[in-house]
């Protein structure tokens, strides 16, 4: 029983870390800041930074068990992707402890690479019928969801600060 939750947390890492970092911010409302600038500093350390640091260490440590979670074969792409992510998850952590500038610099990493993998995800489902959790489940969704939902975030951040863009 405990085993079968903690695999499911494990497999679900980045709707789990979506979902604290929606929860956070309402529990620590006493916290300074904006509500915008305090949820987007959790989605950015939680939803992108754990979870593109969990995406990259799976690319890199177990390339053929992720390779078939996404409905592909294992190549040296894997590892590419794996560093990628990493570096992301690194950069996004960062930006908790930054302000708005550097943080816009994640979110638009975040948007135009995230906008690419929709593309891409959409495409295996439209030319190979590709149905795989990890290429049209709950993460294309967290995917999509980013795109718009980070950008949004730091418009309204930046706003409540009473700064222009």
């Amino acid at each position: 029983m405990i085993a079968n939750a903690i695999r499911l947390i494990l497999t679900n890492i980045p709707l789990v870390m979506f979902i604290l970092a929606s929860l956070i911010p309402l529990l620590r409302h006493r916290q300074s800041g904006h509500y915008a600038e305090r949820y987007l500093s959790w989605l950015l350390l939680l939803s992108i930074g754990v979870a593109s640091l969990w995406a990259g260490l799976y690319h890199t440590l177990s390339p053929q068990t992720a390779a078939a979670f996404i409905g592909w074969q294992s190549s040296p792409f894997q590892f590419e992707m794996g560093m990628a992510d990493i570096a992301l998850g690194v950069v996004a952590i960062v930006s908790f402890w930054r302000g708005l500038e550097f943080k816009l610099a994640v979110v638009l990493w975040v948007a135009i690479e995230f906008a690419g993998l929709v593309y891409g995800h959409f495409h295996q489902l439209a030319t190979t019928g590709d149905h795989q959790a990890g290429n049209a489940g709950i993460l294309l969704g967290l995917t999509i969801l980013h795109v718009v939902l980070l950008p949004l975030m730091w418009i309204l951040a930046r706003r409540a600060a009473g700064q222009r863009y």
